[in-house]
């Protein structure tokens, strides 16, 4: 009887082995089971390079976790995702520790972004001295009125998509803010909630990511911008405001735009996996074109700029 259990178990054992190595040899470039953390900043990027990975690929199953940039970088590091996409590059410190571990993360440039700025539509003020951004991150000036004494809408509230955000930090790395943001600056937890934000209050200025407002054949990127208006700025260098410039692709391509970032894929793949195949794609001709339309810069393919003049 005991003979019978053991065999019986050894059988259990054995047959749930082989599942296991059997799941890891399927998977390929191109099959297989993985997650991946996604800064939700880009959370419309990645369900349309997703959808069309898994479109051509029909076992390939690819399962996004969409969280702020601190929580993403956090999942990475505990192994919990295969590869993230995000507009921060790892520490030398985060690097070392990984590499103890035996694994060697790839990083690639796979975009070019932009932080955008929005307000509301009865706001009168979507001309903004690159200075004057600066002033109102760090607090000098707290009223519509200091920039227009036209303009009566009030205390100026900024709004963030999220505390651990890539846009939160970015905007401290640019201005070089230590201490913490002045009061009239607050938090909500995503980008559509900054819109949300904005649309209600007269006196809002959104901080979101410019692919949330670039893809105009997207039903989500028109609802938005018929709800509030984008902030044109003038280059980093121009005190006078002698041009202004919208984050449109031209202009985050020759950085006329001053809030322009990158766009990385870190991946820490010990072999070449589904992870690996999904990069190849995000970075070859089908995953940039998708990036160009959500009207970031691809960073891989040629990008040619026409210049229209009106007669």
């Amino acid at each position: 009887m005991v003979a019978v259990v053991v065999m019986i178990l050894s059988m259990i054992l054995f047959a749930c082995g082989s599942g296991t190595n059997k799941e890891i040899n399927d998977e390929t470039p191109t099959r297989g089971k993985i997650k991946i953390g996604v800064d939700e900043s880009f959370t419309l990027l990645g369900d349309a390079e997703i959808y069309t990975f898994q479109a051509i690929y029909n076992y390939a199953f690819i399962t996004p976790l969409y969280k702020p940039e601190l929580d993403v970088l956090d999942d990475f590091m505990n192994d919990s995702v295969r590869f993230i996409i995000t507009t921060r590059k790892l520490a030398n410190e985060e690097e070392r520790y990984l590499k103890d571990k035996q694994i060697i993360p790839r990083t690639t440039t796979i975009a070019y972004d932009a932080v955008a700025l929005i307000i509301n539509r009865n706001n009168m003020d979507s001309l903004l001295l690159f200075k004057t951004l600066k002033e109102i991150f760090s607090g000098t000036i707290k009223k519509w009125n200091q920039i227009d004494p036209s303009n009566n809408t009030g205390k100026i509230k900024v709004v963030f998509d999220n505390n651990k955000s890539a846009n939160v930090r970015f905007i401290r790395e640019k201005f070089g803010i230590k201490d913490s943001f002045p009061k009239n600056c607050y938090a909500v937890e995503k980008n559509d909630e900054v819109v949300n934000f904005v649309e209600k209050n007269i006196n809002g200025l959104g901080v979101i990511s410019v692919n949330w407002i670039s893809d105009k054949n997207d039903s989500i990127t028109r609802g938005f911008m018929k709800r509030v208006k984008t902030v044109a700025l003038s280059s980093e260098y121009d005190e006078e405001g002698l041009e202004y410039y919208k984050p449109y692709q031209a202009y985050i391509a020759d950085k006329s735009y001053p809030l322009v970032r990158e766009v990385y894929v870190i991946n820490r793949e010990t072999f070449t996996g589904l992870g690996s195949g999904f990069i190849s794609f995000i970075t070859g001709d089908q995953g940039q074109r998708i990036i160009l339309k959500m009207g970031m810069v691809p960073a891989t393919m040629p990008v040619r700029i026409i210049q229209t003049k009106s007669n």
